[in-house]
């Protein structure tokens, strides 16, 4: 997700110029771009490239993919494409045609979703994080976190899931369906492995669904562990940080202390 004025510069630079999805699908995709898309991509928009080559940004399977349409209309090369200096020229289109729409999607998914809010809501700084109850890393986030949370400055929302232990979903419950989820969540984090958080023994189908519906956006998300932190950089790019961060990395999620 590039500033818009960087991002045009350096596609002027190159030579490269968009057009958006909407006016992408309403032409006639050529044959042999229709066969990658029959194949699973999504064809999201066009680019121009050097050589009498045709760009096409897709995505497949979450990723940024960028097809090639040779001259003669019939020859689709995928990949990446250099130029003669080793400038990637495949990246700018991708970033803005497919990583940066696709960024602000799921970043508006997790606001939707179901989360314990761990700060104040006027914290400037959001940062979401794929929580387990019996995740000894989420216990470590939580704690490195806690300078800024206390500062103001970082709200965390815990989005909540169950995937270590067989209890983990019921302790979710458990705290979801809390008189005050935030207080459960930290004095639960608080006391570490002295925690007394009991697992539910009747999940309410609601809260089994919110649960579920966690569970499937992490996945879609790319999230492999817990914790699978995301947060948006100094440009406003999602980024992804999977487990508890070093603390070379840590002030690149939370900002400034």
């Amino acid at each position: 997700m590039n500033n818009a004025l960087t991002l045009a510069k350096s596609l002027a630079a190159i030579g490269i110029f968009t057009l958006g999805a909407g006016a992408l699908h309403a032409e006639e995709l050529p044959a042999a771009i229709k066969a990658v898309e029959a194949r699973g991509a999504e064809v999201v928009g066009r680019f121009d490239a050097p050589d009498g080559l045709q760009g096409y940004a897709a995505k497949y399977n979450g990723q940024g993919l960028a097809l090639y349409l040779t001259k003669d209309g019939k020859h689709v090369l995928l990949g990446t494409l250099l130029d003669e200096n080793g400038q990637d020229l495949s990246q700018a289109p991708l970033e803005e045609l497919v990583y940066e729409p696709l960024g602000k999607e799921m970043w508006a998914r997790m606001e939707k979703s179901e989360w314990i809010a761990d700060g104040k809501d006027s914290a400037p700084r959001i940062i979401y994080m794929f929580s387990d109850a019996n995740c000894p890393y989420c216990n470590m986030f939580w704690k490195q976190a806690r300078p800024w949370v206390e500062s103001g400055k970082v709200q965390l929302r815990h989005i909540m899931v169950g995937v270590i232990h067989e209890d983990s979903e019921a302790k979710a419950a458990t705290l979801l369906t809390s008189k005050s989820p935030t207080e459960a969540l930290n004095q639960h984090e608080s006391a570490g492995k002295a925690s007394t958080l009991q697992a539910m023994e009747n999940i309410p189908a609601d809260i089994k669904k919110q649960l579920d519906a966690n569970l499937a956006l992490m996945d879609e998300m790319g999230g492999q562990a817990t914790p699978a932190i995301f947060y948006l950089d100094d440009k406003g790019r999602l980024q992804q940080q999977q487990g508890a961060p070093r603390p070379d990395a840590l002030q690149k999620i939370m900002g400034p202390e």
